[in-house]
């Protein structure tokens, strides 16, 4: 076998030298497609931003590792680990938190693979020779900017220092240093200015999802009050306020004639988006089943926050229920049991609609149990039959038993704008006007109405949850606010225990501190 390889090799190399000559050997391509060539005119360029969208939507829809979105919320003050999966236990578990973290090292990856891709569309809608008009040259270049100082805001505030990237490297650098958080945030902040300015209303983006000037505004909060100027984050919440948006107070969308709540109605798929009656809808990645490029992966959303019911005897998963969960975590007892304390027995995001307490046996085939009230076993509680937010609740008829789901993912939405604007008030000693905009979500909630007296920074953290539980990344949260560490330990007896201050930052992956090999790159001290 191997004379016959090696002489039919012999037999093609001499045809080649026998009957070519050398200008026939010679590469030519008659067309080229790079970074560095294609993002020079706007088919390029829209390929380019289609592409970066679908980078960024991989920050929370990820199938190969089916708890890394549990770490936002595991081992902060909402929830505790459901099961011992190798993405969480560093996480409910601190001190097994080291520099070797998976979930670190694909977050960190992550960041840089967005910030990378939007570099290159920067250095095409840079370049003089590009085919585009002004506006369109500022409208790429603004997009671009936005996704490039999200994901550094997101590195600032989980890590700290990092390495700053602001052009595409053509060339292997193994020499990276860290950059001061003062010098990164000059970065984002000129991005985010850059991106206000000019990126458009959000009733004039070119196609629904794409990104707006009110959700670069939204962005620009956050980033201001993770710096202290809180003035500046107020304006940048009055300006989202002032836009064409509105709280959803009324019953709309799909199933507005069934049971239900206008709260609940938001995160009902088919409801979700702007277009589709949701008002508070600033940024929605939307998601499409059977669809080509519908999806990056099969989000897992569903299977973090809704618990393992089928799992029960005498359960069957069904779309009322949620689908098909897994329960990768479970709410912490402070927000089963305290949360809502003091809100009042009307609130809405209480109710059964929002927050589901109760289940009862569904199965036809076990008469004995069907419509009874399923009273957990012990074993049951740790994910089976355990409160959760409906949120993620998302059923396809066709694939009852899914490994992940289609939803779309609200990303910013009016209700934290006005949490985002209560902050600012407070953080100037204005309690008085904090009060004013929490009582926005409160009349929405038919919740109990607050006072001056009542706002604290706690109280904003704790209403930040009863609005944005399942949404928000809280660790990101916690984290921004300096209160990780307090509210852990205040508020999550699980993970207390193991949790040390050093551990609001997250370690620096090891991979990365191994392959620079020509400049030391450090690591957040403690993890050393």
């Amino acid at each position: 076998m191997k004379k016959h390889i090696l002489l039919s090799f012999i037999f093609i190399a001499s045809v080649g030298l026998i009957s070519c000559s050398k200008s026939f050997l010679d590469e030519k391509s008659d067309s080229s497609y790079s970074p560095s060539t294609s993002f020079k005119n706007v088919a390029g360029l829209e390929a380019g931003i289609a592409g970066l969208q679908a980078t960024v939507r991989e920050q929370y829809t990820i199938q190969n590792h089916q708890s890394l979105l549990a770490v936002f919320q595991v081992g902060t003050d909402v929830a505790i680990s459901g099961q011992e999966n190798p993405e969480l236990i560093p996480y409910h578990d601190y001190s097994r938190l080291l520099p070797v973290d998976p979930s670190a090292l694909y977050y960190w990856t992550w960041s840089y693979r967005v910030i990378t891709n939007a570099n290159q569309i920067l250095r095409g809608t840079a370049d003089p020779t590009a085919t585009l008009t002004d506006a369109q040259r500022k409208l790429y270049t603004a997009e671009a900017r936005f996704f490039r100082a999200y994901a550094y805001n997101f590195l600032v505030t989980l890590w700290g220092e990092v390495p700053l990237l602001d052009r595409p490297y053509d060339e292997p650098k193994t020499d990276f240093t860290r950059a001061s958080v003062a010098d990164l945030n000059k970065l984002i902040n000129d991005d985010l200015l850059y991106a206000t300015v000019n990126l458009p209303a959000i009733d004039q983006v070119s196609k629904p999802g794409r990104i707006s000037k009110e959700a670069a505004s939204q962005l620009f909060a956050e980033v201001y009050l993770r710096q202290g100027k809180n003035d500046l984050a107020e304006a940048q919440c009055l300006a989202v306020i002032a836009g064409n948006f509105k709280l959803v107070d009324t019953r709309y969308g799909v199933k507005k004639t069934e049971p239900g709540d206008p709260f609940s109605d938001m995160f009902i798929t088919g409801n979700q988006r702007r277009r589709q009656g949701n008002t508070e809808a600033i940024w929605v990645q939307e998601l499409e089943f059977n669809i080509p490029g519908g999806a990056t992966n099969l989000d897992q959303h569903r299977r973090v926050w809704v618990p393992f019911y089928g799992n029960v005897s005498g359960m069957l998963v069904c779309d009322s229920l949620g689908g098909r969960g897994v329960g990768r975590l479970r709410l912490s007892p402070w927000v089963i049991k305290s949360a809502y304390t003091g809100s009042g027995a009307n609130d809405m995001r209480n109710s059964k609609y929002n927050l589901r307490r109760d289940f009862y046996y569904n199965d036809p085939s076990k008469p004995a149990l069907f419509g009874k009230k399923v009273v957990p076993t012990p074993a049951d509680t740790l994910w089976s039959i355990v409160p959760y937010t409906t949120k993620w609740n998302h059923f396809i008829a066709t694939d009852p038993t899914g490994n992940g789901a289609f939803k779309d993912l609200i990303m910013m939405r009016l209700g934290e704008t006005y949490l985002l604007l209560a902050e600012a008030q407070f953080k100037q000693n204005n309690p008085g006007g904090a009060a004013i905009s929490i009582n926005k979500l409160r009349t929405r909630a038919n919740a109990a109405q607050v006072s001056a007296a009542d706002i604290t920074l706690n109280f904003i953290l704790d209403e930040r949850v009863r609005e944005l539980i399942g949404e928000e990344n809280r660790r990101m949260t916690l984290v921004r606010t300096g209160t990780l560490l307090d509210r852990v330990t205040r508020l999550n007896i699980k993970e207390n225990t193991t949790i040390k201050p050093y551990n609001v930052l997250l370690p620096i992956p090891q991979t990365e501190i191994d392959l620079n090999k020509d400049a030391k790159l450090g690591q957040n001290l403690g993890y050393n």
